[in-house]
């Protein structure tokens, strides 16, 4: 039961809110109640229901969740199962994950606003501040705002209450529906695909084609659904999805009999900014239903604030985000807080406030990208049927069905570019321009450069050890090789211990972080050079959603290599703790500046320039390493890539 509250606080956010706006944008598209019929509704409420179906149900619940990386879930996790198979699939795991951040940043403003616009229903609201449309978004940018300042905090105490109030918001959804479709039980035959084909050819549907742009929103949050996977588990989804299905069905056939009963209404006719879900509210529940929809929106955008965070984590381990600072408040499995990614979504949620200022504009630029997200989720899938040795003639239905539905909903969300989508396409790009940079200039660095093996140093650096005359730098000297090849490190760390300034220590430390395909992966490799006990390879296997704190890491290995005896005890004469059998730690970090002795491409220069730059903005490595209370150098190096320009001086005598 615990896991089942979990399940509907954490995954059901997103798509569980959509009946706040799917059938208000549907009829106000075609032109509002004057301009609807019964056939219409009838087709529209079908479209509803069969989009859910096959793109919620059967390819998400059905098909994409047993898609899971040792339980967790995803693009990232998705492309981590495939990427072996081919170099290209980079290409739309960065795709999909730049547009699920870039839609991700538009919801809390679409959720939060759809909900706390019920307060106009209000008559005592009206009372005092009429249609004011000032007063509802200087509300929504405080429950914005606050949203986002508690993220510091964490938010495993207020996230407990999050299952009981979705249970609580389905159970109001299909409620409220039920009493309203008693009143008209004929739409039960709304469940025949017929109705769904009809409207989308029918006279009466003045959007045409176009209808599914705003159908589409009914099915955004299914991406949301695989994202959580490791959070809620596969067992819990499979046993409240019937649930949380059934009450949205509920819930838009409860709007859509109200609709066909309101359209004779001249009143409501000539309503402005009609919504039929709270329309259809009976009277003393509607300040009720305000407040668990105001509550509902809170859950969605909490939910998708935190899937970004995990998702720029993740992006980070895989090379395609610049490091940034990582904290993680609470013991929660898995959560972590990013505050750059905290401000910008903040910034950009308040931004698509001020700039559409109505539900109704928000709803025009939404779903846009989540189309994107989900066709690139539906090509990976393809790749991990194709690795399982599912039959070929099944892998290529599934693609051929799911990529032909969802490519009709990218074409029919096309047209809201012009009506704001432009704004999420825009932020798309950014981020899928970032993740660019970091998967180029990273593929360009390893490509070009230039690595040592260490056994070639092995008398070099066991004389230096011994040198009396030179004063000890370190006991233990740490640097982090970007090598996975035993006994090999690259040429500027050998150049930084001998040649920049010969550095004595006992034990030389080469650390190379290796990221797995696996989320929680935890283990490490020895190397011991030649067999000594003052050269040591260490390479550290960490999941992608593993915090590489790099200090805690490295003394826990040190520690258990000094009682198996494969390093000496390091005595101290001053320590605090009398048992203490590791000595000091330094470690080095060598900041690259692009020398301009290099034969790159102007494409490559500019690649190398523009991560350099993020580099120097984002957060810095010792940060990152959790290296920040240790003693840590920072040693400036040229990055020589490619070949060096030959530059020859000619002597001239006067």
């Amino acid at each position: 039961m615990g896991g089942i509250l979990v399940a509907l606080g954490v995954v059901y956010g997103d798509i569980g809110t959509s009946p706040l706006y799917v059938m208000k944008a549907i009829v106000k598209g075609n032109g509002g109640l004057a301009g609807v019929s019964e056939d219409f509704i009838l087709g529209a409420v079908s479209l509803v229901f069969w989009t859910i179906t096959i793109l919620t149900t059967i390819k998400y619940v059905m098909i994409t969740l047993k898609a899971d990386n040792h339980g967790e879930g995803g693009i990232f996790s998705l492309y981590t199962l495939v990427r072996k198979q081919s170099k290209w699939l980079i290409i739309p795991a960065m795709i999909g994950g730049a547009t699920l951040l870039a839609d991700g940043m538009l919801t809390p403003a679409v959720t939060v606003t759809s909900a706390v616009e019920g307060l106009r229903e209000i008559p005592v609201f009206r009372e005092f501040f009429g249609a004011n449309q000032h007063v509802i978004i200087i509300i929504v940018i405080t429950i914005i705002s606050a949203l986002f300042l508690i993220q510091r905090f964490g938010t495993e105490a207020v996230g407990r209450i999050f299952g009981p109030v979705m249970l609580l918001w389905f159970t109001t959804l299909g409620i409220f529906g039920l009493v309203n479709i008693v009143k008209d039980v004929t739409l039960i035959r709304a469940l025949s695909p017929h109705y769904a084909i009809a409207v989308l050819f029918s006279d009466e549907n003045k959007m045409g084609f176009f209808i599914l742009g705003g159908v589409f929103l009914a099915t955004t949050g299914a991406e949301a659904l695989y994202s959580d996977l490791g959070h809620a588990g596969r067992k819990n989804i499979y046993a409240t999805w019937g649930f949380v299905k059934f009450s949205l069905i509920l819930n838009y056939f409860g709007q859509a009999a109200w609709i066909l009963e309101a359209k004779n209404d001249p009143k409501m006719v000539a309503m402005q900014d009609m919504n039929p879900f709270f329309q259809m509210m009976p009277k003393p529940f509607l300040i009720y239903g305000v407040i668990i929809a105001t509550l509902a929106a809170i859950i969605a955008s909490q939910s998708l604030i935190s899937g970004s965070y995990t998702l720029v984590s993740e992006a980070i381990k895989l090379n395609l985000m610049p490091r940034l600072h990582s904290l993680y408040p609470s013991t929660s499995k898995g959560q972590v807080y990013i505050p750059a990614v905290n401000t910008i979504l903040w910034a950009v949620c308040i931004g698509v406030v001020l700039h559409f200022r109505s539900s109704d504009r928000m709803e025009a630029a939404y779903g846009l990208a989540i189309t994107v997200t989900m066709l690139m989720t539906t090509i990976l899938l393809f790749n991990y049927l194709i690795k399982r040795k599912t039959p070929m003639w099944l892998a290529v239905t599934m693609l051929l069905f799911f990529g032909a539905f969802e490519m009709s909903f990218f074409i029919s969300s096309a047209v809201k570019f012009m009506h704001g989508g432009y704004i999420t396409v825009l932020i798309a790009v950014a981020i899928l321009f970032v993740m660019y940079i970091c998967n180029k200039s990273h593929s360009i660095k390893m490509r070009l450069l230039e690595y040592v093996p260490l056994a070639d140093y092995r008398d070099q650096l066991g004389q230096l050890c011994e040198d009396g005359d030179r004063q000890k730098y370190a006991t233990n000297l740490v640097y982090l090789t970007n090598s996975r090849e035993k006994g090999e490190v690259e040429s500027k760390i050998m150049y930084s211990i001998l040649d920049k300034r010969p550095k004595r220590a006992d034990v030389y430390w080469f650390v190379n972080v290796v990221v797995t395909d696996e989320p929680y992966t935890a283990e490490y490799t020895v190397d011991n050079i030649g067999g000594t006990d003052y050269m040591i390879k260490v390479q550290l296997k960490l999941g992608f959603r593993v915090s590489q704190k790099l200090n805690v890491f490295l003394r826990q290995i040190v520690t258990e290599l000094v009682e198996n005896g494969e390093v000496d005890i390091q005595s101290r004469n001053y320590t605090t703790m009398p048992d203490r059998k590791v000595g000091d730690f330094r470690f080095i970090i060598i900041q690259e500046q692009l020398s301009m002795e290099m034969e790159l491409s102007g494409y490559e220069t500019f690649i190398m320039q523009a991560k350099l730059f993020l580099k120097r903005h984002t957060v810095s490595p010792e940060k990152w390493f959790g290296l920040n209370a240790s003693d840590v150098e920072i040693e400036n190096v040229p990055l020589f890539l490619g070949k060096k320009r030959a530059r020859v001086l000619k002597r001239v005598d006067k």
